[in-house]
């Protein structure tokens, strides 16, 4: 069966990576100390921004949550998968998956005081959503924006400048999340008028690095309360029966 070749983990050395800055985790925070050696190895030779390293759920691997998404490593630092793991019983889990899950959500309650919510007067759910003033389904998505919350949906925008830190884009976006009313800001961006240009301390680069190490590579892509990621445009309706067909499942 073609699908069984999903399932294979290609095992090869990194000898590249993009590194990111991600200072959203703390390191030392979020893993055990006698990993120590083996984070100070990988990032040496491998480029690696390492968030975190814990147990994965085959003996003797280790799952390494890093600035370019998630790995994994034998325990004597040799060796480094890069695929995903998947488990194979009366039915097939992507246990890959259900990590990159759990990161997001730990990622979104980070960035929740820093988000630009919309919030929904009658509260049924939440989705946070990486965002670009450019683009024009995320502008499509905002036009409903009234549509969203009166079916209870609250959106919380997180950045997502498609061209990279070093944009014009960028630069406009951090203009929006520093603006006296960062709702309106966005508004107006997505209406596509110009935003007064201003500077503040701000989470705008962290957003974009999170976003690009749990998967996110293009605009509209929305979290989902389970952790899933939606990627692309979705009408409001479309989006509350995802959202309910979560709730049920």
């Amino acid at each position: 069966m073609n699908n069984i070749k999903r399932f294979t983990l290609t095992i090869r050395f990194i000898v590249a990576a993009t590194l990111l800055s991600f200072s959203m985790f703390s390191t030392a925070a979020n893993t055990n100390p006698e990993h120590a050696e083996l984070i100070q190895r990988f990032q040496e030779k491998l480029g690696f921004k390492i968030m975190s390293v814990a147990d994965s759920s085959i003996p003797g691997l280790l799952q390494i949550n890093t600035s370019s998404g998630i790995f994994y490593a034998s325990e004597n630092g040799e060796y480094l998968v890069n695929g995903r793991i998947y488990h194979v019983g009366d039915q097939i889990v992507d246990e890959t998956g259900n990590s990159l899950k759990k990161f997001r959500l730990e990622g979104v309650e980070q960035f929740k005081a820093s988000a630009i919510e919309f919030k929904a007067k009658k509260e049924k759910y939440v989705v946070n959503v990486f965002t670009d003033t450019t683009c024009g389904y995320c502008r499509k998505l905002h036009n409903e924006m009234d549509i969203l919350n009166d079916l209870g949906i609250t959106v919380r925008y997180l950045a997502f400048p498609r061209q990279g830190i070093n944009s014009q884009v960028y630069s406009d976006t951090v203009s929006i999340w520093c603006a006296e009313d960062p709702q309106s800001a966005m508004t107006i961006a997505k209406g596509g008028s110009k935003v007064p240009s201003k500077s503040c301390e701000n989470s705008v680069a962290d957003q974009y690095n999170f976003g690009k190490a749990t998967g996110v590579n293009s605009t509209p892509n929305i979290i989902m309360p389970d952790g899933s990621l939606v990627k692309g445009y979705q009408p409001a309706q479309s989006l509350l029966m995802a959202l309910q067909a979560i709730e049920k499942a």
